[in-house]
């Protein structure tokens, strides 16, 4: 097992995998920007190093300097978290070649699960069945993409090959409009992700978006760890999830966590990743895989009993996964509201000092947080500020332990969308669950009317 491990990321992941850290016997070191100079978990670290300024381009997305980080401090390993450089292929490989272990997979596994064409390639290899669209990258001729349309059926959306986060897709209802959405989002991903490739898809009108949670060790074994229902989004950004998913059978859920298993095995992949579909009429399509742990990773942790962080670690340092397929047993259900630092229904950012920070507590009730009353939440990186989870015997129980959590939160200093997440709860049509990924933006169109 490692001895020291550096974590190259801020804010709630940072703690979270500092936690994981220190509960194994390893030592923590935290790189942090001069924003995040009086982050907790760069008190709490075993060692701390600042890598540069505020914008992250010059600190968190600064490889040289993390590196650099790792070796005056003796590091064994890096752990990168989520965004920033966690999916990054020349990252990983920088690391690697730099005497290093990277916490999560092969650069290689990365490079072919992050270009989104390649990605579907891989899976229709490996049996998992994908959204209709084009065979690969649009190529530039006008007839060709007209034809593809036609074949695939409107409305069809076109994406980045290199894109994430919501970023990067454009829906097109005719022919008309076909060619230039295309040109359009070609030139937003040259600029956004440097790769131009974009690809079709079949518009699914309301899909749900289900995502099965993975572990693979380097020696052949993985398993899924169920399903998550992240559907309750804005602008592709996930605001609420929860495991399992509401009404889909445990039948379809068993057939295609076998298939994306052994995807993993397929193309050795190692360490936590997550399938992500979309869900119609019975039906799961595979629209990408995310090479890393993900945000909404403790409402599995909560329904599995596994620790997916310190399960990457010891993945990483070259142990076996320690259990089977057969051996994951998945009790009650979890929900997790983001808690971000924005306007609850305009979504503006609400940078600040957190004046009073009270989070709530109880039977079955986790908060992943890095703010504390007199906390700044700097203006340079994204608005969340933390995850509240809540875990039941029931969906029912889990609701109401939810609703009660939420009623005990206080932070003042900054707006949140607490409230939002409080009329969520009591939402006639999330209560009865199963709502399509169109739902929130669709209600909250109809609130400002």
């Amino acid at each position: 097992m490692f001895k020291k491990i550096l974590i190259a990321n801020r804010g709630e992941i940072a703690l979270r995998v500092q936690r994981a850290c220190r509960e194994m016997g390893i030592k923590a070191v935290m790189v942090y920007s001069e924003a995040d100079r009086d982050a907790k978990y760069v008190r709490l670290a075993d060692e701390a190093v600042c890598i540069g300024p505020a914008p992250s381009g010059q600190s968190y997305l600064n490889m040289p300097a993390i590196i650099s980080a790792a070796e005056v401090t003796d590091a064994e390993a890096i752990h990168p978290g989520y965004g920033f450089l966690s999916e990054n292929a020349d990252f990983a490989e920088r690391v690697e070649r730099s005497g290093f272990t990277f916490i999560g997979p092969t650069p290689e596994s990365i490079r072919i699960m992050g270009d989104k064409v390649s990605a579907k390639q891989a899976m229709i290899r490996a049996g998992v069945p994908c959204v209709p669209g084009s065979e690969g990258a649009l190529p530039d001729d006008p007839a060709v993409i007209k034809k593809t349309a036609k074949a695939v059926g409107y409305p069809v959306i076109i994406k980045a090959a290199g894109g994430g986060g919501g970023r990067g897709m454009r829906v097109v209802h005719t022919e008309a409009a076909l060619i230039h959405a295309v040109q359009t989002t070609k030139a937003e991903a040259a600029a956004a992700f440097g790769n131009p490739e974009v690809y079709m898809e079949k518009f699914l009108q309301n899909p749900r978006h289900i995502e099965i949670q993975v572990l693979a060790d380097t020696h052949r074994n993985a398993v899924y760890l169920g399903e998550r229902d992240c559907s309750m989004q804005r602008r592709h950004q996930k605001v609420i999830e929860e495991a399992p998913a509401p009404g889909i059978p445990r039948r379809l859920i068993e057939k295609i966590g076998d298939r994306c298993a052994a995807a993993c095995k397929k193309i050795g992949y190692r360490g936590a990743g997550t399938f992500e579909f979309l869900y119609e009429n019975g039906e799961f399509y595979f629209i990408e895989m995310n090479t890393r742990v993900q945000v909404e990773h403790p409402v599995t942790e909560w329904i599995s009993g596994i620790d997916i962080v310190r399960t990457q670690i010891a993945v990483a340092a070259g142990e076996k996964l320690p259990f089977t397929q057969r051996q994951i047993q998945l009790k009650g259900h979890a929900i997790e509201c983001r808690v971000n630092a924005e306007d609850a229904y305009k979504f503006t950012p609400s940078p600040g000092r957190i004046t009073t920070w009270h989070m709530p507590g109880g039977p079955g009730v986790r908060v992943d947080s890095h703010a504390y009353t007199n906390y700044f939440v700097p203006p340079n990186y994204d608005s969340m500020i933390g995850k509240i989870i809540v875990h039941g015997d029931t969906r029912e129980q889990a609701l109401a332990r939810m609703r009660t959590a939420l009623s005990e939160c206080v932070v003042e200093g900054i707006k949140t969308n607490i409230p939002l997440h409080r009329e969520l709860m009591v939402d006639a049509s999330f209560v009865a669950g199963g709502t399509n990924i169109h739902y929130l933006e669709e209600w909250l169109s109809q609130r400002e009317r």
